[in-house]
């Protein structure tokens, strides 16, 4: 089968690999449509995965063309999206609740092949099936949005808060749809990209929006502030818009060397609370129920569907923050 594969750090190619073989709890899945991640381009870069060559690609959705001889939960022609979170459900932290800390953590698309391919193996007690008018190539959705509703879960968040997100990408405007359902009374989102700050303005009914903060009538800072984007400058900004009594959710994926500087007195006198989400933590189904009741417009969602043979060169678009959400089919 044809599968993407990034075989060194810098370098992704499109080549054929051996079609995949499920175990006795496992599935073989078609793929429909597979999403582009900032945790790729990580990957790309030499950081998440723990060694290359790999098959990317952890966002997917696809029909079951194969079934292990222990699977009776889902059949051949079921279609399903993937959670690619794999635990050891050992550890402290799996034993205790939070499974997405897990000290074996794994995931399909980073430490075992993943959706960028025609076909892809996946625990049958990872796949969600979906109902009837949902469209299997957009199902790829539903993984970024679980990330969001674990956001949202780690929140906690109360009603009438004024937020402030950083970063209109997917993940950004994810978050504004969920800020609007859990009862805020206003969402503002700032980024450099004109073009996705208007998808903001125009197809999501954001609040305002700007290129910076310091455009917008709040200078009393923001209950709730978000980073979406990963980005130093960004974060450092946004720890300075908080609100006394507010809190900051680091939700994008920053570098490893990513550091910024905190003011330790002035998150101890305005209780100032500064917090993480990491990946999908019991999230994915509730995800799937959120989508498949229309939480998201796929058609705003969904800037591009590039076949899966110009993977490399989708990676460069998603590179340099052209279009939305880009999907990727075989």
């Amino acid at each position: 089968m044809k599968a993407a594969v990034i075989e060194s750090v810098g370098r992704a190619v499109v080549t054929e690999v051996p079609d995949p073989t499920p175990g006795p709890r496992e599935v073989v899945v078609e793929v429909a449509a597979c999403g582009l991640c900032g945790t790729d381009l990580h990957i790309l870069q030499g950081e998440f995965a723990p060694k290359l060559p790999i098959v990317p690609g952890h966002e997917f959705a696809g029909e079951v063309v194969g079934v292990g001889a222990q699977v009776t939960e889902v059949s051949v022609g079921d279609r399903v999206a993937v959670d690619p979170s794999l635990y050891c459900y050992e550890c402290r932290y799996c034993r205790n609740g939070h499974n997405n800390l897990c000290e074996r953590w794994a995931a399909i698309g980073v430490t075992t092949a993943g959706g960028a391919a025609q076909y892809a193996v996946a625990p049958v007690a990872n796949c969600v099936k979906l109902p009837e008018h949902v469209r299997t190539q957009d199902a790829a959705l539903i993984e970024p949005l679980s990330c969001a509703v674990r956001g949202y879960d780690v929140l906690q968040s109360r009603l009438g808060a004024h937020v402030l997100i950083y970063g209109s990408g997917t993940m950004g405007l994810m978050m504004l749809e969920l800020a609007k359902r859990t009862g805020a009374a206003s969402v503002d989102v700032v980024d450099l990209n004109p073009a996705r700050l208007e998808t903001a303005r125009r197809g999501l009914g954001v609040s305002a929006s700007a290129a910076t903060p310091d455009e917008l009538d709040r200078p009393q800072g923001w209950d709730l502030v978000i980073d979406a984007t990963g980005n130093a400058a960004a974060i450092q900004d946004g720890l300075d818009r908080v609100a006394k009594a507010g809190t900051f959710l680091q939700f994008g994926v920053a570098d490893y060397a990513t550091r910024v500087q905190i003011d330790p007195y002035r998150i101890y006198n305005q209780e100032i609370t500064i917090t993480g989400s990491m990946a999908v933590l019991h999230s994915y189904e509730r995800a799937a129920e959120l989508f498949a009741n229309g939480v998201l417009d796929p058609d705003v969602f969904i800037s591009d569907r590039i076949e899966l043979a110009r993977y490399p060169e989708a990676l460069e678009q998603f590179a340099a923050g052209v279009g939305r959400k880009i999907v990727v089919v075989p």
